[in-house]
């Protein structure tokens, strides 16, 4: 049987107190204990002096019989100069659960293909650009061209525009006109 000095929960919901018992390490939290020797009422102010009362003389007399404090037994007696308390080792108490660690595997499988769309992407636009870019200098190549093109053209135009308007012109302009009305009619 492994004697414990810890503490049982009494008190109201959301108004805690604790007694500071010896009891069987098998038994539950708040159930049957073998003595009762202190209480800690952590609603009063830190300074108070009847947050944590102690029973010195019956918690040696338990610690010589081989009872062992829990971690924060062990620093309320560590105050009061009964034990030495050294800071608690629990290695996996910080690490995260199974859950969680699929979470941020997720988490991570999720940035790297927002990364690999981002980078996509800028390479669509670079190649967007160069093709925007070589299709103005197509066009710019074309529009050097079609001057040199439509000068030689341009030349012989003025002329068939000079040429003397006959009677017969005047008339084709009127001709889709006549029509135009007997078909409205």
């Amino acid at each position: 049987m492994a004697l414990k000095l810890r503490l049982a929960r009494h008190g109201a919901k959301k108004r805690p107190y604790y007694r500071i018992v010896v009891a069987d390490s098998r038994s539950p939290r708040d159930g049957r204990f073998i003595d009762r020797v202190g209480s800690y009422n952590p609603m009063l102010p830190k300074g108070s002096d009847d947050r944590v009362k102690l029973e010195t003389d019956k918690i040696k007399e338990w610690l010589s019989k081989g009872a062992r404090p829990t971690d924060r037994v062990a620093r309320f007696l560590s105050e009061a100069g009964m034990w030495e308390w050294t800071a608690g080792n629990n290695p996996n108490k910080g690490k995260p659960g199974e859950k969680a660690l699929q979470r941020i595997e997720d988490k991570k499988e999720r940035a790297e293909a927002r990364k690999a769309a981002e980078a996509e992407a800028k390479e669509a636009a670079k190649e967007a650009a160069k093709a925007a870019e070589e299709a103005a200098k197509a066009a710019e190549a074309a529009e050097a061209e079609a001057p040199a093109a439509e000068e030689a053209p341009a030349e012989e135009a003025p002329a068939a525009e000079e040429a003397p308007a006959t009677e017969d012109a005047p008339a084709a302009e009127e001709a889709p006109a006549e029509e135009a009305k007997s078909e409205e009619e």
